[in-house]
């Protein structure tokens, strides 16, 4: 039976709010992928304390926190945040995500990703989704691109990860692109 938390549903992922029950999850795939996220994602914390500031955040107008899940058992392969949401006559919001060593490789964060995008621009209202991600993230580029993304930029000293500020591309998508990319979709 499908968890009617889910707020969208694709053929293999689901997505839903991240709730503090998610912590020990989360934690154990952090730890499991640590090498994968070095040195793309700062390192995160997942103490009680910590983990339950973190989805406090999501409490907040400007804050948008979800996991993807697997369908069928509900386990978490990925997370996704719209932050920095801002209202009014711009409607955009800057896209973090991560993927899990035990479930990459399989398309789920593509799947889920697109399914954050599409009720970003609907549900949400947005008008405007940026990413900004390592010139060497290769993966992450390539799953922005699947996603219609464009690279609008470069970030020098962008942001603090791994011991060092590091440049940043700027890649972002707009509701009027991924309507496009919808007609010219065979799915």
């Amino acid at each position: 039976m499908l968890d009617q938390s889910f707020l969208v549903r694709g053929p293999r992922v689901a997505v839903r709010r991240i709730s503090f029950q998610d912590r020990e999850e989360i934690a154990a795939l952090t730890r499991e992928s640590a090498a994968l996220h070095h040195p793309w994602i700062p390192a995160r914390d997942t103490t009680e304390e910590a983990f339950r500031a973190y989805v406090a955040k999501f409490d907040q107008p400007t804050h948008e926190g979800f996991v993807v899940c697997l369908r069928e058992s509900g386990a978490i392969v990925g997370g996704v945040n719209i932050n920095n949401i801002v209202r009014g006559g711009i409607q955009s919001g800057a896209l973090g995500y991560v993927a899990y060593a035990t479930t990459t490789g399989h398309g789920y964060m593509t799947e889920g990703l697109r399914l954050v995008v599409r009720y970003a621009f609907t549900e949400l209202g947005l008008h405007r989704l940026e990413a900004n991600i390592q010139p060497g993230n290769v993966s992450s580029v390539r799953l922005v691109e699947r996603l219609g993304f464009r690279l609008e930029g470069y970030s020098p000293r962008f942001q603090y990860v791994d011991g060092a500020w590091r440049d940043h591309e700027r890649w972002a998508v707009t509701a009027e692109m991924t309507e496009q990319a919808a007609g010219s979709d065979p799915r």
